[in-house]
């Protein structure tokens, strides 16, 4: 009886036992460089560019669960104002083999934009690798929609990590939106 007990335990936390791909790791801290290149903002046309900075970071609570979140705050060019961002979610990645996790998030946003808040959400899936020990990469595609008759939009996002080490990195990543890019280069920390 015993042991039928301990065998269905252990059947059962099996699901649950799952946990990132190798090489790649959900607890870290970045900082660096954002900036926009803007054909359309907000029903604006041909709306100037724009650069600031960014940090961000993101805690594994489990094994397949992690906390994430960043700020950025750009200005834009020809004094058209500054745009601050807050992301703030809960990802769940799933390891699909050794080096490969697929990755699903749902996050809280806010946009401030000079005296206009917006509050939306984000969703977003993909696949997440560690391609080599020194580099990691991913893809995914994403909506996201704000409120105050903001229309929601679908992008895509991809980046890598080289890592000099099992602690410091180089980040990169870029968002595609109808309408605008989003890039994104900073040292990471992993620990």
């Amino acid at each position: 009886m015993k042991r039928s007990l301990l065998a269905l335990t252990l059947l059962a936390a099996l699901p649950f036992a799952a946990s990132a791909a190798d090489n790649v790791s959900y607890n870290y801290i970045e900082g660096g460089y954002v900036g926009s290149n803007n054909d359309t903002i907000g029903g604006f046309n041909n709306a100037p560019d724009s650069d600031g900075w960014s940090v961000g970071g993101s805690g594994a609570i489990a094994p397949n669960f992690h906390l994430f979140g960043n700020y950025s705050s750009q200005e834009f060019d020809h004094n058209f104002g500054d745009l601050d961002r807050w992301r703030l979610g809960v990802g769940y990645n799933h390891e699909i083999n050794s080096s490969v996790d697929l990755l699903t998030r749902v996050a809280y946003e806010k946009a401030e934009f000079d005296a206009i808040d917006l509050d939306g959400w984000s969703v977003e899936a993909g696949v997440r690798a560690g391609l080599t020990p020194n580099i990691e990469a991913f893809a995914l595609a994403g909506y996201e929609d704000y409120d105050q008759g903001v229309d929601g939009e679908f992008y895509g996002r991809v980046g890598a990590q080289v890592k000099f080490n099992q602690t410091w990195g180089i980040n990169g990543e870029v968002k595609f939106v109808d309408g605008y890019t989003e890039y994104f280069v900073g040292p990471r920390i992993s620990f």
